[in-house]
């Protein structure tokens, strides 16, 4: 499952870059919940919980199923 996690991040992640932020996966914990640490310009942003959220959870979620949620690391 994290090769999918993986794949479905670097969907998201060029949008992240084009505003000078990333994304890096951190852990899938035993009851599905992603772990990821925003990075660059989207770890000060006071957006970046709407970004956690509305664009990488929902898009991770639509993608696998079998995720529960995505959280901060």
């Amino acid at each position: 499952m994290k090769d999918r996690i993986q794949a479905a991040l670097n969907k998201v992640r060029p949008m992240l870059q084009a505003d000078g932020g990333d994304v890096e996966f951190v852990e899938l914990t035993d009851d599905n919940i992603v772990k990821v640490r925003l990075q660059g310009a989207c770890a000060g942003c006071p957006m970046s919980q709407m970004t956690l959220k509305n664009g990488i959870e929902k898009m991770l979620k639509q993608e696998i199923p079998e995720i529960k949620a995505v959280e901060s690391a």
